[in-house]
């Protein structure tokens, strides 16, 4: 059901492309992925979605255990179903959530015990559990239970999260047993690069079908998480997807397939959309300010996708300061279709063996500047 081909590697750096292949479909990679954590993606319809060249989003363990709950979207016929959705499915293991609503939780050897952001009703998240919910909503790739920590940590933190994220992936490992889907493993330990090799070493013996690198994106300068990555992609096999979690600006996907990572997540680009930026070919764009209000070019005249055909920056604005709904629909669409021909044209100019010439004309339309940290 799952399987994974590196069918290009390239002589600039550690790039390469990919073939993912899932029970839902195949995935080229290197591949950006929408995050629908709620069993939607914010403001854009799984319609929408398939048009625009998605192959795999994200759910969220967390949020779909608390609302509307495993056993329903179970009784559904699992996540794909539930939501409508054809393509592949990944589900985060709730472990970033553990990390961001820490003030909920409780965190020991056994699991974490937390209370609702909803209702403040306590539950308890063990590995076992997390592998059950994720069993029962039926996703492609599930992700191990981890323990994530902000940056900066001590070291003594950092150790301990990254000894029990060991402890918990043999766990994992030991409760999955769903045939048609994949158990990702995740390197944990800050930004401290004895616990990255020893939390990838510690997992590329458990043998998972692929690995994550998490903990990165917390709040860590970039060049601190290029240099992170830089020593622990390489230990991580290559012939196994690898994956990127929570990142998603434009400049960090190119120097993270710089990298040799093939997967990557963030909400960044609806989060922004919904606060009226639009990522554009020339940089980012706040439609909102007033020196739009007459402007009836689109969006981005260089981009194809319906709203950049069909609508102008003068009518979006409008669309935010009227309140309208439609507005963050239009501009959440258009950015994530952004992000796929990003992606597209990463993978072309790998191919084609220019990928560093490609990645320094996108940095100065986009950014103005050849640097790497934004």
């Amino acid at each position: 059901m799952f399987k994974f081909v590196v069918e290009f590697k390239s002589q600039e750096n550690q790039a390469r492309i990919g073939k993912l292949t899932t029970s839902h479909g195949e995935i080229s990679t290197p591949v950006f992925m929408p995050v629908g954590t709620q069993a939607s993606v914010k403001g854009v319809s799984p319609d929408l979605l398939k048009e625009m060249g998605t192959t795999i989003l994200l759910g969220n363990t967390y949020h779909l255990y608390l609302r509307p709950g495993q056993d329903l979207i179970k009784e559904a016929g699992g996540l794909h179903s539930f939501m409508n959705w054809p393509g592949a499915i990944l589900t985060d293991s709730g472990g970033f959530q553990v990390f961001s609503l820490s003030a909920l939780n409780e965190v020991s050897d056994e699991g974490v015990l937390f209370r609702s952001h909803i209702d403040g009703s306590p539950h308890l998240f063990t590995p076992e559990k997390v592998m059950e919910i994720q069993m029962d909503l039926g996703s492609d790739i599930a992700m191990a239970f981890d323990q994530c920590l902000a940056y900066p940590s001590s070291y003594d933190l950092a150790r301990e999260a990254q000894e029990r994220t060991t402890k918990w992936a043999v766990r994992c490992r030991e409760r999955h047993n769903r045939a048609d889907q994949a158990l990702f493993g995740i390197v944990q330990g800050v930004t401290y690069q004895d616990l990255r090799e020893k939390s990838a070493k510690e997992l590329v013996e458990l043998d998972f079908p692929g690995y994550a690198v998490g903990g990165l994106s917390v709040g860590e300068p970039k060049d601190l998480m290029y240099e992170v990555l830089d020593y622990t992609v390489p230990l991580l096999p290559e012939e196994k997807p690898r994956y990127l979690m929570g990142v998603g600006s434009p400049d960090a996907l190119w120097e993270g397939v710089a990298r040799g990572i093939d997967m990557f997540d963030c909400v960044l680009p609806t989060r922004i959309a919904r606060n009226g930026t639009a990522m554009t070919s020339r940089g980012r764009v706040v439609i909102r300010n007033a020196k739009y209000a007459r402007d009836f070019k689109p969006l981005d005249p260089a981009c194809s996708c319906s709203t950049c055909r069909n609508y102008t920056r003068a009518y979006l604005r409008h669309l935010f300061k009227a309140g309208e709904m439609l507005a963050a629909i239009l501009v959440s669409y258009h950015n994530l279709f952004f992000l796929h021909r990003l992606m597209e044209k990463i993978r072309n100019s790998l191919k084609e063996g220019r990928f560093n010439q490609a990645k320094r004309e996108f940095f100065l339309d986009y950014y103005g500047s050849e640097g790497k940290s934004f």
